[in-house]
C-alpha cells in the first residue's frame, strides 16, 4: 500500500483558457544572461541592470535618449545609395540596398538630425549597424559632410556617433573619398571654434576610425566598446605575437591615450551638456 494516493486531481487549465507572455515583454542580457522587464531595460538607456553591458542601439534610439522630448528635426531624410560600380557579389548591390531598406527601415547607415539637448542646440550623425554592418559609403559621408554644413552655416555643436565596420566595399574608391571629404569638413568647424565631440561605440572599426571617428575635439566612448582599425586576428598574424589582454577596448584604449574619458550611456546627455557648456 502507497504512503500517498492522491483523491483530488491536479490543477488542470484547459487549452483555450492557457496565456502565454507576450514577445517582448522580457529581455534577456546577452552577458550575463539574467532577464529583466523590457520596459524597465528600456528606461535603463538600453543597459543591464544586473552587470550594466551596453546593449547595441540604433539611431532612433540615441536620438530619443539625447534630443529633449525626443524631438528633432531630420536632415537629409530621403537620401540613398547608388550602384556607380554595378557591383555585385552574392547579389547585386542595388538587390542588397533594398532588401536591407525594407528588412531596417532606414534609408543607409547613417542619420543626421538637429534639436534641443538639455536646452543647447546640436547637430547629430548618428550611424546604423543595422544597414550593411554601419559601412561607410557615399550617402555617409554625404550626410556627415551636410550635418558639419549645417554645424557651421547655425554656429552649433556637433556629435558624431559611429558603429561601422568600416568603409562599404561595395562602393570602393567611392567609399574611401568620404574618409577626405569628411575630414576637410571637420577642419572647417575648428578653424570656425566650433565644438565636435565623437562618441565612438562598440564596435568602431576600419576606415571610420581611421578619419572622422578619432578627430574630434574630444573623443569619447562607452565602456567596453570595441576600437580598432584592423581586426585582431590580423594585427596578430602582422606582428606574430600575442595581443595584450583586453587589446582594443574602450578602457585599453583610454589607458594608452586615445580617448578623453569613457561615459556610461545612462549619463550620456548630462556629460555632453555639461562639456558643451564649458566650451561655450
Amino acid at each position: 500500500m502507497s504512503w500517498f494516493k492522491r483523491t483530488v486531481k491536479g490543477i488542470q487549465t484547459p487549452t483555450e483558457m492557457k496565456r502565454e507572455a507576450p514577445d517582448g515583454l522580457w529581455y534577456q542580457c546577452p552577458n550575463c544572461k539574467k532577464a529583466m522587464h523590457t520596459r524597465e531595460h528600456k528606461n535603463n538607456a538600453y543597459t543591464c541592470i544586473h552587470c550594466n553591458y551596453h546593449e547595441k542601439i540604433g539611431s532612433e534610439a540615441y536620438f530619443k535618449i539625447l534630443f529633449d522630448d525626443g524631438i528633432y528635426t531630420e536632415l537629409d531624410a530621403n537620401m540613398h545609395s547608388g550602384d556607380p560600380l554595378n557591383f555585385v557579389d552574392t547579389k547585386p548591390y542595388k538587390d542588397r540596398l533594398r532588401s536591407t531598406e525594407k528588412k531596417s527601415g532606414l534609408k543607409d547607415a547613417a542619420r543626421t538630425a538637429y534639436g534641443k539637448m538639455a536646452d543647447l542646440d546640436i547637430v547629430i550623425t548618428c550611424m546604423d549597424f543595422g544597414f550593411i554592418g554601419g559601412s561607410m559609403g557615399s550617402v555617409v559621408g554625404e550626410k556627415i559632410a551636410r550635418g558639419i554644413e549645417y554645424a557651421l552655416k547655425n554656429k552649433v555643436p556637433f556629435l558624431m556617433i559611429s558603429r561601422s565596420g568600416g568603409a562599404r566595399m561595395m562602393e570602393a574608391g567611392f567609399s574611401l573619398m568620404q574618409m577626405a571629404k569628411t575630414s576637410a569638413r571637420l577642419a572647417q568647424l575648428a578653424e570656425a571654434g566650433i565644438p565636435y565631440i565623437s562618441l565612438l561605440t562598440d564596435p568602431t572599426t576600419g576606415g571610420v576610425t581611421a578619419s572622422y571617428a578619432m578627430l574630434g575635439d574630444f573623443n569619447i566612448s562607452e565602456p567596453q566598446a570595441l576600437i580598432g582599425f584592423a581586426g585582431p586576428r590580423v594585427i596578430k598574424e602582422t606582428i606574430g605575437k600575442e595581443l595584450p589582454k583586453g587589446f582594443q577596448t574602450a578602457e585599453f584604449i583610454l589607458e594608452h591615450g586615445f580617448l578623453d574619458f569613457i561615459v556610461d550611456r545612462k549619463d550620456l546627455k548630462d556629460k555632453l551638456a555639461s562639456l558643451l557648456r564649458m566650451l561655450a
